[in-house]
């Protein structure tokens, strides 16, 4: 017996309304599968496979080596921002891709004849590490932690006079669980530096290593490239300086680019994607962005390997109040999808994520992936220091659009960088401490795995091929809304996630 319950999603999408993600909700369908056996990986591009479809957004205040090697770390992949100088931008792949442990600490050097001054000496590491020459080429021969400067009375004494001797070390393909067990066999130990090719790249701590531990376990491993090193992606622009800034970029070992445009479909970036395509044949090139099929095919024609779709949905954008051009991004995603798994272009869904449920939304409307800002920015990844405001921990966030991002070079990202009049399209923020990506992104991802089991999709493929057959949805009316969120009380506190890991679901390989 048929039932006439929901509307397809080819009926839904062809009304002429712009639905954002609140906008539509999908009817459960039948669950013959436990959700442990949900399959999240999926396609970046034609030819860069995840093993899970998260990407952090190529944004300032988003996306730098930390965040880069913590996405890669679970599986997914970050794309780093372009608004700095290409060697910097260079720097920031290495350093993404120098170690395997997760977490990245920016080892601080100095040779057996220094002092340390200050505790502004030790920057963000747990220790100074100390080399023969004073740099990473050089012989390892101590580490000064700083509980054992603290307890220094002259600061002014030679690092060789207390340091902590040893020249043990980690290779820089030890992984978190490689970590573990060797902090384990060298009880004493509360630092080792990460060494690869003869230099010190990094260092870790038995602290971070102990927090880790207790973070949950993502099945299916990290990103990594034919090399070994984790898989990193990078933006240009599509101006002719940015020929040079990729030049930069392959030499790096960049896996993968993005054109970052707030509108792709320009003669600029059709230029950028030939001469990358023709230039580098073998490097994977994302273009966008984009909302409709009209632009999509262009850039197809034009040789993309993957299509990044979104405009004016970002919580910092005003792109769509500003200019007036854009669309809902549940359309967009399901339009520009339509299209271009014709060709077996990958799409990503840009923009418009807060929730869990919004991911699955756009991953069952179409999308192999879901690139984010908002949702990791605050997170102890994202770049930038932690302010407190009104009791809470905040950290900085803007819109690649905002004038202040624009002044660091950001406008050509929306044409605008040969114009004497500055148009924002977007607006400076901040958002409250996320904690680390390591520990929210496990659980958000099981719970899109559980979305996912209620519609009876198993994998992601099979979202996209039942919301071309027997997926069904409907428009949620203002009041459905609000149903569909937490209401009628008079205070609640909403968790997310439990704070308790089973053992048997930590990171332990």
């Amino acid at each position: 017996m048929e039932f006439e319950d929901g509307y397809s999603a080819q009926r839904l999408f062809h009304q002429g309304y712009s639905y954002t993600y609140d906008d539509v909700i999908f009817l459960p369908g039948y669950i013959g599968f436990p959700v442990e056996q949900v399959d999240l990986s999926t396609k970046l591009t034609r030819n860069i496979s995840l093993n899970i479809p998260c990407v952090s957004s190529p944004m300032d205040t988003v996306t730098e080596s930390s965040m880069a090697r913590a996405m890669a770390a679970l599986g997914g992949i970050g794309i780093i921002h372009a608004n700095i100088p290409p060697s910097d931008q260079a720097s920031l792949i290495k350093a993404a891709k120098s170690s395997h442990f997760p977490v990245l600490s920016n080892p601080v050097l100095r040779s057996p004849s220094d002092s340390i001054i200050s505790l502004e000496d030790f920057a963000d590491s747990p220790c100074i590490l100390v080399t023969d020459s004073g740099d990473c080429r050089g012989k390892l021969v101590g580490y000064v932690a700083k509980s054992d400067w603290n307890n220094l009375a002259d600061k002014e004494t030679q690092l060789a006079e207390y340091m902590v001797k040893f020249s043990d070390f980690a290779p820089w393909d030890c992984d978190l669980g490689r970590m573990i067990r060797y902090f384990e066999e060298k009880p004493g130990k509360e630092f080792t530096p990460i060494v690869k090719g003869g230099e010190i790249v990094d260092v870790a701590g038995r602290e971070d290593v102990e927090r880790l531990r207790g973070y949950p376990r993502l099945v299916g491993g990290g990103s990594m490239g034919p090399n070994g090193e984790w898989m990193v992606g990078a933006a240009i622009g599509t101006r002719e300086a940015d020929k040079e800034r990729l030049q930069h970029l392959v030499k790096a070992g960049v896996n993968v680019v993005v054109l970052d445009s707030s509108q792709g479909n320009s003669l600029y970036q059709i230029d950028m994607i030939k001469y990358v395509k023709k230039t580098y044949p073998e490097l994977d090139v994302i273009g966008g962005n984009v909302v409709t099929m009209y632009q999509a095919d262009n850039l197809i024609k034009a040789g993309v390997d993957g299509l990044r779709v979104g405009m004016g949905s970002g919580s910092i954008c005003t792109t769509q109040e500003v200019c007036a051009v854009g669309r809902g991004q549940a359309t967009a995603v399901y339009k520009v999808s339509s299209l271009a798994s014709q060709y077996g272009v990958p799409v990503i869904a840009d923009g418009g994520i807060s929730n869990s449920g919004h991911i699955v939304k756009a991953l069952s409307l179409g999308a192999s992936t879901v690139m984010m800002g908002s949702f990791l920015a605050g997170s102890t990844e994202a770049p930038g220091a932690y302010v407190v405001q009104d009791g809470r921990r905040l950290k900085k966030y803007r819109g690649m659009g905002s004038l202040e991002a624009m002044t660091k070079g950001s406008d050509a990202r929306y044409l605008g960088d040969k114009s004497k009049l500055k148009i924002a399209q977007g607006v400076v923020g901040a958002v409250a401490d996320k904690g680390s990506v390591l520990k929210f992104v496990p659980y958000t991802l099981q719970a899109v795995k559980q979305g996912l089991q209620d519609l009876g999709a198993q994998s992601l493929r099979d979202a996209h091929d039942m919301i071309k057959t027997t997926l069904r949805l409907e428009v949620r009316t203002g009041a459905a809304q609000i149903e569909g969120g937490v209401h009628g009380l008079v205070s609640f506190e909403k968790k997310p996630y439990s704070e308790q890991v089973p053992h048997k679901a930590r990171i332990l390989d």
